[in-house]
């Protein structure tokens, strides 16, 4: 957290904290939207004709120009790939079929070597790292620079944004990760507007049967077309809108990320705004991406990345069966993600025809993990805890568990003891975001796996009849 995060803005009034979101808002746009971004939209919408044969023609040309860049400007590709006897002869011939010779790229050596030996001595300009969720673990660190984020935009934009119907023009209501009240006992309104974007950025912190009658204030004043953001919080205060009797306003859609999207979430969405909900699977690595188009088929963009969807024994599932996710991302050079195994999975419709007549591989369902609901002894419910081991690099794994309403346990499974500070900062994020709290915290050798391979980041004990909304 930055001194003007700690130290300014948590003192400043409302409407100055809403100027400078806003500052923040322009600065954001201008990154995401300006350079090559109108130029990257183009091609990425005239893209989606494209046959078979032409996706794969252009798959290969990226892929061969990913692993050239690789092998000759990326220390830890080249060490990797030269051990193993490749050669960059070899890489200008590679077919998508060779991808199985090469190794993985597993999440630890990203953590381990993301900000360092994963570098490619040649980089775009404006370079910044952003965090994963790190909802496994200590955060991924990826590198965004300037051009990479206009084609990530572009590529969010017309496969996620039109496909639901509006772009990023349109007015939006988001639940995000980012603090936007100063703790975890702020004091409505439980938003902040962002003038730039024409973005109602929500707490998802302080979602309560006593508190949704000011966001749905948020939604009407400032005219919100579509909500966006974390699943379960998005479907947490749809969920208290309709039990608490309101009536909210009819939307353009509902799009949402980083948890499994439900059947009873969808209902439940459209129930309360009138409109369709849109899924879609990316992540911060920006090396895949899977979005919902008009006809609610999910489909893969083969132009963001080469996405294998592979068994247990590492060979490609066949249509109809669930595989775990290998990702290659085609769009940063930077700082290249070369099947990168996310730990995620997902499941090949048995059926590949697109009503849409887009030639992309069709997916059934995203097989995202559904953690425990806490909820704070106001009533507020949350599931997002990953911003409290952010940037505690001694930290491998973290786990917070809910023992009563105000009894909490953290264990941590950690390369050397925490330090009496960094327990402290454990201390303090998970107050500033449930409020005064009874909180144990374990230095664990272990947080065991489930039989998927992941193990839970958030479980709760509360019975389930005390978090009915």
């Amino acid at each position: 957290m930055s001194f003007w995060e700690k130290n300014i803005y948590p003192h400043l009034p409302v409407i100055l904290q809403n100027f400078a979101i806003t500052a923040y808002g322009y600065t954001w746009r201008q990154r995401r939207f300006g350079g090559i971004y109108e130029q990257e939209l183009r091609g990425f919408k005239e893209r989606e004709g494209y046959t078979a044969q032409q996706w794969r023609d252009y798959q290969t040309v990226q892929w061969r120009k990913l692993l050239v860049h690789a092998f000759e400007t990326v220390p830890f590709y080249r060490e990797r790939y030269g051990n193993l006897g490749f050669t960059k002869a070899q890489f200008e011939r590679f077919e998508l079929e060779d991808i199985s010779k090469l190794p993985y790229l597993t999440k630890d050596e990203l953590r381990q070597f993301g900000t360092t030996s994963l570098l490619s001595a040649k980089r775009e300009k404006g370079g910044q790292f952003f965090a994963s969720s790190g909802s496994t673990g200590t955060p991924t660190q990826i590198l965004f620079s300037h051009p990479f984020h206009q084609r990530w935009s572009a590529a969010f934009e017309a496969r996620i944004r039109h496909w639901a119907g509006i772009d990023h023009y349109t007015s939006r209501g988001m639940i995000g990760g980012r603090r936007v009240l100063p703790d975890g006992m702020g004091h409505a309104p439980y938003y902040r507007y962002n003038f730039a974007e024409k973005q109602t950025y929500f707490s998802a912190y302080h979602i309560a049967p006593n508190t949704v009658a000011d966001y749905l204030q948020g939604i009407y004043k400032h005219h919100v077309e579509y909500m966006t953001g974390y699943a379960m919080s998005n479907y947490f205060l749809a969920k208290m809108i309709e039990s608490g009797g309101f009536t909210a306003p009819k939307l353009k859609a509902v799009i949402t990320s980083s948890e499994k999207l439900t059947s009873e979430m969808r209902d439940c969405f459209s129930s309360v705004y009138g409109c369709k909900t849109y899924d879609s699977y990316s992540g911060v690595e920006a090396c895949g991406l899977i979005s919902e188009n008009e006809y609610c088929q999910l489909l893969v963009s083969p132009d963001a990345g080469i996405m294998e969807i592979l068994t247990e024994h590492g060979t490609s599932c066949n249509s109809g069966e669930t595989g775990e996710i290998v990702s290659t991302g085609l769009l940063n050079f930077d700082q290249p993600l070369i099947r990168y195994k996310i730990g995620d999975s997902v499941a090949l419709a048995a059926d590949q025809h697109t009503r849409c007549g887009r030639n992309m591989p069709v997916i059934e369902e995203i097989k995202g993990r559904i953690e425990d609901t806490i909820i704070g002894q106001d009533g507020r419910k949350m599931v997002r805890f990953h911003g409290i081991f952010v940037h505690l690099p001694n930290v491998i794994k973290g786990q917070v568990v809910q023992l009563s309403l105000n009894q909490f346990q953290i264990n941590v499974e950690v390369f050397q003891p925490l330090t009496s500070m960094e327990k402290n900062t454990i201390h303090q994020r998970m107050i500033s975001q449930l409020g005064e709290i009874e909180l144990e915290i374990r230095e664990v050798n272990e947080i065991p796996s489930g039989s998927n391979g992941k193990f839970k980041a958030v479980i709760s004990h509360v019975k389930q009849n005390e978090i009915q909304a």
